[in-house]
């Protein structure tokens, strides 16, 4: 009798060794499976990352120069305003009419980048500067300027399209330290920075 409850245990704890392994193998299988799944998602993610970048650079140099220390494009295109004036026809350059006609073409070209690349989802920023000088309010100022081009590109119908964010900044004269991109020589700072950012390169597949 005793042999058969002992030889009863051990079928029983073998089969359960047996199940026990199985569960693991299943597991063991799995984790490799969502691993595996997992970097191809990655590598997928920074293939669109490079893809991106490098389309960046079909931006007219006409137009923009990329600052890689600071990951921004400048316009090329010197401007300047009168103290405290953030109204663009009002700009403060020898050849008005050319410098705005430049603006256009470097919004156009904006534009053109965005039809180009539809089949990403990007955040435009426009960010406007100003220089040091004895008005108070030019973090206000360097704002109402960005939101000015803005406006003078939509004036001049400019399309962006749907794949694009717009969003307006202003950082100001540079007092309050906000790590902004700055020229030593202040009047070059009374400028536009435009940001490209990818939104769409880090969503996970569903």
């Amino acid at each position: 009798m005793s042999q058969k409850k002992e030889s009863f245990f051990w079928t029983s704890y073998s089969d359960l060794m047996t199940s026990l392994f199985f569960i693991m193998l299943v597991l063991f299988i799995l984790v490799i499976v969502l691993l595996h799944k997992r970097m191809e998602v990655t590598e997928r993610q920074l293939a669109e990352i490079k893809k991106v970048e490098q389309s960046t650079k079909d931006l007219n140099r006409k137009y923009f120069t990329y600052r890689s220390d600071s990951k921004k494009y400048v316009l090329n295109i010197a401007v300047s305003y009168p103290v405290g004036i953030s109204d663009i026809t009002k700009i403060d350059v020898a050849d008005k009419e050319k410098c705005l006609e430049d603006l256009y073409q470097a919004g156009k070209e904006v534009e053109y980048f965005l039809k180009r690349n539809h089949e990403n989802k990007y955040i435009l920023i426009v960010e406007g500067q100003a220089s040091k000088d004895n008005y108070l309010f030019n973090y206000e100022l360097s704002y109402q300027r960005a939101l000015g081009l803005i406006k003078y590109w939509y004036d001049r119908e400019l399309n962006f399209g749907d794949n694009c964010e717009i969003q307006i900044s202003g950082s100001g004269d540079g007092r309050l330290k906000t790590n902004s991109m700055r020229e030593k020589n202040e009047i070059s700072n009374q400028r536009f920075l435009i940001h490209i950012l990818p939104k769409n390169i880090f969503e996970n597949d569903k």
